[in-house]
């Protein structure tokens, strides 16, 4: 029985124990001609360009007809020559707790088979409980295969693979995968693949919205924020909107191994959905988006500074949010503008004649910056409890300020002083002033002593006592002209 194993091996052009994973999606996804593929192939490569310095690509995984122009674009940024990938793809099939690896068995396509890297699947197993060898896990997946032929097509000399897919929702379970995979790529001649569609199945225009938060969360070179951009896009409940990302696991793991292993910026080779690459097999009303990127050596995050544009969106928003509820319509529409989907924390406060009619926000971004500022408008003309609610006939005497908060740092008595805003919290109770309140408490024991005593309800002497917490933020504040 032995002799006749190693014949079959042999005969398969197979070592000694592995085995081949067929391919499962030819002709489905992907054309399953040899010549056909290679052509489609090469044309979608030459349509791109190359990006110096490339450590991690984003290519889609849907159908060729519908995302092969875009998985193109990716791959002509990479170079032509790597010892080892790792694509990271999204598991369709079963449950993963972090990623399922086929780190054994050679992965086969019409063009031919792809050696397995099993020393780096056997390094990374050993790393970290949160790798596994599941083969049934990648046995009828199509999110790394649909990868293949861009990567036997584009590399002028034979690669290992290193195949993973992914589904967790836990983020730094993520994170921790991309952490080990950068050491254990830490040196190598290597590329990362994270194989991801993104929205799904909303109309075009939202797409466009939810998408292109997603690139801009991206660009920032921040896993988390691209992870809570994700999550508080879809937990706003557009119409069709399942998911803002199908391979979110797989693209905070690769962002994180991205940043570890050099990368400085990400570069945005293209954005496109079903409809716009496949008109005659989507139509707008139902779509899947894609994007393309590459994560480079070099440059830097996308800023996230709000424009002049921007800030005057938002104060109109503001204003249009109160009109809205004096109406009873409570509707809080998504934003054209990518920047104002991201995640955001806000304060919004209303004067007249400088005299404060209300003062209400978010001190944690857990919903869009433009829902933020939505809420604290909407809260700070009818549910500040300090005033009577403001009334239709008051607004056009009142002016709104809005003020974008910093991420909260956790701050010592010491590290207080004018220009920030300040949190003082103690035995369940809370309070905020923000930085423009030292233009009217300029001395800080007594803005201190009122923040306490006026916004948390405790003694004047609170924000000295060992068991109080101090946490300070900064804010980008602006208003409507006088």
């Amino acid at each position: 029985m032995r002799t006749l194993i190693l014949i079959l091996c042999l005969a398969s052009g197979l070592p000694d124990g592995a085995d081949a994973r067929q391919a499962a999606v030819a002709g489905q996804f992907y054309p399953g001609d040899k010549k056909e593929l290679a052509a489609f192939v090469d044309a979608a490569i030459a349509a791109g360009k190359k990006a110096d310095g490339a450590v991690a690509l984003v290519a889609p995984h849907a159908g060729y007809p519908f995302s092969g122009r875009l998985a193109g674009l990716a791959y002509a940024a990479a170079g032509d020559s790597y010892d080892t990938v790792v694509v990271l793809g999204t598991a369709h099939t079963e449950a993963v707790k972090g990623a399922a690896l086929l780190g054994s068995d050679f992965y086969e396509t019409p063009l031919g088979r792809v050696e397995p890297d099993r020393a780096l699947g056997a390094a990374l197993m050993k790393a970290s409980p949160l790798f596994e060898e599941r083969p049934s896990a990648h046995a009828r997946e199509h999110s790394v295969e649909v990868q293949l032929p861009f990567l036997q097509r584009r590399l002028k000399k034979p690669f290992k693979l290193l195949g993973a897919v992914m589904n967790t929702g836990d983020a730094a379970a993520a994170r921790e995968v991309g952490a080990a995979l950068a050491a254990a790529l830490k040196g190598k001649k290597a590329l990362i693949v994270v194989s991801a569609d993104f929205s799904h199945y909303p109309s075009s225009a939202t797409a466009a919205a939810s998408d292109g938060a997603m690139a801009l969360a991206i660009a920032s070179m921040d896993p988390r924020l691209a992870a809570d951009t994700a999550r508080i896009m879809e937990e706003r409940g557009e119409p069709g909107l399942e998911t803002c990302a199908c391979g979110a696991a797989a693209l905070t793991a690769g962002m994180e191994a991205a940043l570890r292993l050099g990368a400085g910026s990400f570069k945005l080779l293209g954005l496109s959905d079903s409809h716009a690459e496949a008109p005659s097999l989507s139509g707008p009303e139902r779509v899947v988006g894609y994007l393309a990127g590459a994560f480079v050596k070099g440059g830097k995050p996308a800023s996230l500074e709000l424009s002049a544009a921007q800030k005057k969106a938002l104060l109109k928003e503001a204003r249009a949010a109160i009109g809205r509820a004096f109406a009873g319509d409570g509707r809080q529409p998504l934003s054209a503008d990518p920047r104002l989907n991201l995640p955001g924390a806000a304060f919004v406060t209303l004067t007249v004649n400088g005299a404060l009619r209300g003062c209400v926000g978010t001190t944690s971004p857990v919903m869009t910056l433009a829902d933020a500022v939505r809420f604290g408008a909407v809260s700070a003309a009818l549910r500040d409890g300090r005033f009577s609610p403001v009334t239709a006939g008051e607004m056009k005497g009142i002016k709104i300020e809005v003020s974008v908060l910093s991420p909260m740092r956790r701050a010592a008595a010491s590290d207080v002083k004018p220009g920030l805003g300040v949190i003082i919290s103690r035995g369940g109770h809370s309070g905020l002033f923000l930085p423009q309140v030292w233009e009217q408490i300029p001395d800080k024991e007594n803005f201190m002593g009122e923040l306490c005593s006026q916004k948390a309800g405790l003694r004047r002497g609170c924000w000295k006592d060992a068991g109080a917490e101090i946490y300070t933020f900064g804010v980008d504040a602006f208003s409507e002209p006088r």
